[in-house]
């Protein structure tokens, strides 16, 4: 019981905090949902995914569940597999007695230093920074994408502005790190080679990368996971 109201008390004080809108809320799935960026009592900066009514229905949930859920779930099953993700604060749900809708909260740790893939190559990466440093980037997006699929997860939504890189140096020593955000969408295959497959596809649509640099990504996925990518090379 005391647990159940820290809980509780916990939701409140996140659920009251405002900040700037970093994500307007959208109308959809019967309800809405957007995302702020908070600062703690120390200055850390936070993002709060805040929705009301914002729902999915499946076989184990007939009578629907807040998405954030279903992301806590991705996350927390996402650092399991050793795939870079947003550090959860906190997270829950609560029914609203008022408007007897689902209130649901997501609060995670800013990616310090990174920045999403298309607006990286936007501000001139290809320019700025040596092949080598690419070829890195791209080695760790494919391993961070293998230990996801053999993990039986499919992102379902990997578009270049969900892709974040960070540039850690300077010159051909600098090293790279590649986080995956926005696992809104995210849901178990029975199949790693299906998850694999239409994630790939989809990121190919919905990327910045040249063809140089795709068969540089599938290859070094390849060497992560072998046979998923057949097929994926045009």
């Amino acid at each position: 019981m005391a647990a159940a109201q820290s809980r509780s008390k916990q939701f409140e004080y996140y659920w009251q905090q405002q900040g700037e809108w970093v994500e307007e809320p959208n109308q959809r799935r019967g309800g809405e949902s957007g995302v702020q960026r908070l600062c703690d009592v120390t200055g850390q900066v936070l993002y709060a995914k805040r929705q009301v009514g914002h729902i999915y229905r499946s076989f184990l949930h007939p009578f629907g569940r807040p998405t954030v859920l279903r992301e806590v779930d991705a996350l927390q099953s996402f650092e399991q597999l050793g795939v870079r993700v947003p550090r959860i604060v906190f997270a829950g749900a609560e029914r609203d007695d008022a408007d007897h809708q689902w209130h649901a909260l997501l609060v995670s740790e800013a990616l310090d230093g990174f920045v999403d893939l298309d607006t990286w190559f936007a501000e001139g990466a290809r320019e700025r920074y040596p092949q080598i440093v690419h070829e890195r980037m791209l080695k760790d997006l494919a391993e961070n994408l293998a230990r996801m699929h053999l993990g039986h997860w499919q992102h379902g939504c990997l578009y270049g502005k969900h892709v974040f890189v960070k540039v850690i140096g300077e010159g051909e020593q600098a090293q790279v790190e590649v986080a995956l955000l926005d696992l809104e969408k995210c849901r178990r295959r029975i199949s790693c080679q299906r998850a694999a497959y239409n994630d790939l596809r989809q990121l190919r649509r919905h990327s910045s990368f040249d063809d140089a640099q795709w068969q540089t990504l599938l290859y070094f996925y390849q060497m992560a996971f072998g046979s998923a990518v057949k097929g994926l090379e045009q």
